[in-house]
């Protein structure tokens, strides 16, 4: 997928006035995901993602930090300048879109190292997750 189309979908899905918000928004979820997935997972993903939206997964951050839904929620909000519920509608706007962009394996991946509760962000269900980690 080109990176226009990529922000197309993401602009329909959040509802956003304009590309520039679509990938604003877009390099904010990106940027607090990478931080919660290993090195080589956000890798695997940038070379998925169309340039420059593979950016803030290349930015060197080492040890990924543990966090769980409502702080990765809040990180994104802080990046955006949102509310925690409208960081939870860009995140899904976002993440949906990476997983119909990117490999079903990478998304299982991807899930795999997210708690069950972060499914439905990229458009799966909750019982996807639970069979996945269950």
């Amino acid at each position: 997928m080109r990176v226009d189309e990529f922000l197309t979908q993401v602009r329909d899905r959040g509802e956003y006035h304009s590309q520039e918000e679509a990938e604003q928004v877009t390099e904010a979820v990106l940027w607090v995901l990478a931080s919660r997935i290993v090195p080589e997972e956000a890798g695997e993903l940038a070379a998925q993602l169309p340039a420059p939206l593979d950016e803030p997964l290349r930015l060197e951050r080492g040890r990924p930090e543990s966090f769980d839904r409502a702080e990765f929620l809040r990180r994104v909000a802080q990046q955006t300048g949102a509310r925690p519920r409208t960081a939870e509608w860009d995140s899904s706007a976002v993440l949906s879109t990476v997983a119909d962009t990117v490999s079903a394996g990478q998304v299982g991946q991807l899930l795999d190292q997210l708690p069950p509760d972060w499914a439905d962000l990229f458009g799966s269900t909750g019982e996807t997750a639970t069979r996945r980690h269950g």
